[in-house]
């Protein structure tokens, strides 16, 4: 498989070597009180080093001296730790913004290196991802997950889900909220089709047919999951049937028994329970008819929540997140008392009225800075112009990487490897390769 999406940038610069010539520039630095963050009269220092043509990082550090970890949750005297890189296409920004993930998604990697992959000028994390690694798919995002057009994950039914997307020709960041998913797979010939449940998730064998011989015989239901090479070049080994479609959609094989390697240009599709019968059915090939092999095809929607289809063409990027942070400059942050609305680490992403997109970081769960609440994530957002941002994953996953470097105070250490990474290339959108 083709190892990168974007044309590699010639040589990554250090963040060390980029601010000390930023700063021999004289980058400005001022004191301001205008992060929402602890008492109002916290002291402030912002500084803004330019990265390239319509294309900065500001460093926003509030407050004084070092936290204690029994009042990272309570204090009103910080400190925090802020950095925003703006996107302006109005100040000569050229590139393109996009979501990448390594040679396959299922693995994970860290932010720096998914930056030093993709060649990108600034990598963050992005989708909330299954993580745990005793899962057969640790990358896999939990919800939305949309790559050169392709759908590798399902937008989740979760309330808290919210996406977004981007078209890589044009920049335009929009922020849909929830989508809705469906897809069947469909005989070209018959017309005869089967629903998927998911993609990319190993099926679940149901209780009364793990121990049949034939997997058809099965009447109890399961899944049926598609699982594209792009997502893992090894499928789910276990009970039901598995049918590998070559590049054209025809069947390739067809077995009893789950579990192979693809080639970069096949797709899996497997099922389990009561759903094996129907999939041998439909990727049979039809003798009478002079049929060699069946050609499967896909009909797939994805639909915003009121009912608008969301185009899919190789420029289209999403990810998915947890919760709007603001919408038409309004903070709409729900109240919970959940781990999640309390301060960790931060990643957010958003965009202004003047259409210049932001994406930022929160230090967090560290002396030199506390974290953030949701609430308090939302109110930053407008306090910087982001008047439509969403909440992306947080905690441990937070990393900004700029030019190659790490640029922000990991929590724990060290990078978490992710699932995907939000991206800004220095080169303008090209159909991907991979």
């Amino acid at each position: 498989m083709r190892r990168s999406r974007v044309r590699p940038v010639a040589a990554a610069v250090g963040l060390t070597a980029l601010v000390a010539a930023s700063l021999t520039a004289g980058p400005a630095q001022s004191k301001n009180t205008g992060l929402p963050l602890g008492d109002p009269a916290l002291p402030e220092t912002r500084t803004v080093t330019p990265i390239a043509p319509g294309v900065s990082l500001t460093d926003i550090t509030r407050g004084t001296g070092e936290a204690k970890e029994k009042d990272y949750q309570t204090t009103r005297t910080g400190p925090w730790r802020v950095r925003m890189v703006t996107i302006d296409p109005a100040a000569g920004a050229v590139g393109s913004l996009r979501a990448t993930y390594g040679p396959t998604l299922a693995p994970t990697e860290t932010v720096s290196q998914l930056a030093a992959y993709s060649g990108a000028q600034v990598a963050v994390n992005a989708s909330y991802f299954t993580f745990t690694a005793s899962r057969s798919f640790p990358g896999d995002p939990v919800g939305l997950g949309l790559y050169d057009g392709d759908l590798l994950s399902e937008p989740s039914s979760g309330t808290a889900e919210v996406s977004m997307l981007m078209d890589a020709r044009t920049n335009q960041v929009t922020f849909p909220g929830k989508l809705a998913w469906q897809e069947r797979m469909v005989n070209k010939r018959s017309g005869n089709g089967l629903k998927l449940e998911f993609l990319g998730h190993p099926p679940v064998v149901p209780s009364k047919c793990a121990k049949k011989k034939d997997p058809t015989n099965c009447r109890q239901d399961g899944d049926v999951v598609k699982l594209p090479a792009k997502f893992s070049e090894t499928t789910p080994a276990g009970k039901g049937v598995e049918v590998v479609l070559g590049r054209s959609g025809c069947v390739v094989s067809r077995e009893k028994e789950r579990g192979t390697t693809l080639t970069p240009v096949q797709t899996s599709l497997q099922a389990t329970g009561k759903q094996t019968e129907r999939l041998w059915t439909i990727s049979r090939a039809k003798k009478k008819a002079g049929e060699k092999k069946a050609c499967l095809r896909s009909t797939m929607r994805l639909r915003d929540a009121l009912g608008n289809r969301i185009p899919t063409g190789p420029w289209v990027y999403g990810v998915n997140g947890r919760f709007t942070l603001t919408r038409d400059g309004v903070a709409v942050v729900p109240r919970g008392d959940t781990s999640l609305f309390m301060r960790h680490p931060r990643t957010f992403v958003g965009r202004t009225d003047a259409g210049q997109i932001g994406i930022v970081t929160i230090d967090g769960r560290q002396p030199s800075s506390v974290g953030a609440s949701l609430r308090e994530t939302a109110q930053v957002a407008l306090s910087l112009g982001l008047t439509n941002a969403i909440n992306l994953d947080g905690g441990g996953s937070t990393t900004m990487a700029i030019n190659g470097a790490v640029a922000n105070s990991v929590s724990g250490g060290s990078e978490r490897s992710v699932g995907d990474a939000l991206i800004w290339s220095p080169t303008p959108y090209a159909r991907s390769k991979r």
